[in-house]
């Protein structure tokens, strides 16, 4: 399996207002915002120092009636062959696969629990400059995802992207927390969502400086804190939250 294959590379926020959520994310986070306008409508950069982490648009007009959410964008070296392979596994085309001119080609799936998430091939054309990495202002420092059963969604990922467990959290009446690695490093979690947790889903944790001040950007922009702040295992601070169009989102930091 090619070391780029199951990598995140790319996180996308589909919202119902654009200029809202970018004013939110960017005092929150700290981004900047550019637009690249294209045939399909303007797409909005949101970006560190000059470089692109994120993407923003509106819910397209086929997707009419989907709740604003963040997805994330996995690394193949095949768009098209691996959609046969996730729709083997039990996954699902949810739309493309199709091309960004120039860019990449990408497709669009759900998992066997539901949760969305977008499998692409970069062009190797396109100009790849240097990320900022964590725990750099804006970054994004983990993926998490809440999904309907631990076992079978930890063998569809694992199976398809080498993904390996680095542990298992015993969380108690929670169940396991299962901490995985894209054969680099640890990048996120999983778990059975809880009961109380409508929709499976994979969520993102970005980069701040000071996760209480962060909590008041949060609150002064229109946005709600769901859980924290609090400090988890290795002494880094968390909150999850949703945006003001109602994206859940969740942020991380070093420093209290």
């Amino acid at each position: 399996m090619s070391a780029s294959i199951g990598k995140f590379g790319w996180y996308e926020l589909l919202t119902t207002d654009t200029d809202a959520a970018g004013k939110f994310y960017s005092s929150v986070v700290g981004w900047s915002t550019k637009d690249m306008p294209g045939p399909t409508g303007n797409y909005i950069i949101y970006e560190v120092d000059g470089v692109g982490m994120a993407g923003m648009m509106t819910i397209p007009a086929e997707a009419k009636g989907m709740p604003p959410n963040w997805t994330g964008y996995i690394t193949v070296d095949d768009v098209d062959a691996y959609v046969k392979k996730i729709e083997a596994a039990g996954g699902k085309l949810c739309n493309g696969p199709m091309d960004v001119p120039g860019m990449l080609r990408f497709a669009v799936m759900s998992a066997p629990g539901g949760e969305a998430f977008i499998i692409f091939a970069p062009n190797p054309a396109m100009p790849s400059p240097t990320r900022p990495t964590p725990p750099t202002a804006g970054t994004i420092g983990w993926h998490e995802l809440y999904t309907a059963d631990l076992e079978t969604a930890w063998k569809f990922y694992s199976d398809l992207f080498g993904w390996t467990i680095d542990n298992d959290m015993d969380m108690g009446p929670m169940g396991v927390y299962r901490i995985f690695n894209d054969g680099e490093k640890q990048i996120g979690g999983m778990m059975t969502k809880p009961p109380n947790v409508p929709m499976t889903f994979w969520g993102f944790y970005f980069h701040v400086d000071g996760i209480n001040a962060a909590v008041e950007r949060v609150k002064a922009g229109g946005g709600t804190v769901l859980m924290g702040p609090h400090q988890v295992p290795g002494g880094q601070w968390i909150i999850q939250g949703t945006d003001p169009q109602g994206a859940n989102f969740s942020l991380v930091s070093n420093t209290e």
